[in-house]
């Protein structure tokens, strides 16, 4: 189930297409509703895990074979999105929202949107989608093109399948949180729809960021066997 082309793509496509067959309504309703909501997202959880770890091993056993050669000077702009990048996930993580796991349970919450959701109500995925590009950039082998351009596409199609789902659970509730915050970073700040909450970040979620990037740089080449220094 590994070594080959064929087994990169067999592993990204169940990883990238089953988070949208088992998130879709008629699928969570089904399921969900015969053997609980709790148990489903157990379920759910040890699925894509299981599919992450077929696709980390497959890419590792996938031949190499270059499509491109990415100029050398790409790698300071990757570094620069990978640090961007873990900003979003630090923050998104940690910062309740109602696009999270779970975040249809806010339906009711008079709190307005705050922190990293003024800036994209999907900071998570804004974050892995800024790290699969900044791959992209400095990877030119097809093994790389397929496990990172299936990455980007799970993130970009998750925030509208999210926005989907969200729209059918949260119902009328859901108006306020498409019209004060924005998928597309910014967006809803340069359209007066939003204004920019510096303090409902905090700069422990920055220094969270830059321990994120440097805990990534120093542990690249355990992590994926390249060094970048």
């Amino acid at each position: 189930m590994t070594g080959t082309f064929e087994a990169l793509l067999a592993a990204t496509g169940c990883f990238v297409f089953g988070h949208f067959v088992l998130s879709s309504l008629p699928v969570r309703r089904g399921i969900g509703g015969i053997v609980g909501d709790g148990p489903f997202r157990g379920l759910y959880s040890l699925v894509m895990a299981a599919g992450l770890t077929w696709t980390g091993f497959a890419y590792g056993a996938a031949p190499f074979e270059p499509i491109w050669d990415p100029p050398p000077e790409l790698r300071h702009l990757t570094y620069l999105l990978v640090l961007i990048a873990c900003f979003f996930v630090v923050a998104g993580v940690t910062t309740k929202s109602p696009t999270a796991v779970g975040g249809e349970k806010m339906v009711n919450d008079p709190a307005p949107l705050s922190g990293i959701l003024t800036i994209t109500r999907h900071p998570f995925l804004v974050g892995v989608s800024l790290w699969a590009f900044g791959h992209l950039l400095v990877n030119g082998d097809l093994a790389s093109i397929i496990l990172f351009g299936g990455m980007l596409l799970l993130c970009l199609g998750g925030m509208a399948h999210i926005d989907y789902r969200r729209r059918d659970a949260m119902g009328a509730a859901w108006g306020p949180v498409a019209l004060s915050t924005s998928a597309f970073p910014f967006l809803a700040i340069l359209q007066g729809r939003a204004k920019l909450d510096l303090k409902g970040i905090g700069l422990v979620r920055v220094a969270g960021a830059l321990a994120a990037f440097a805990a990534l740089a120093y542990g690249h080449t355990w992590i994926a066997g390249v060094p970048l220094f």
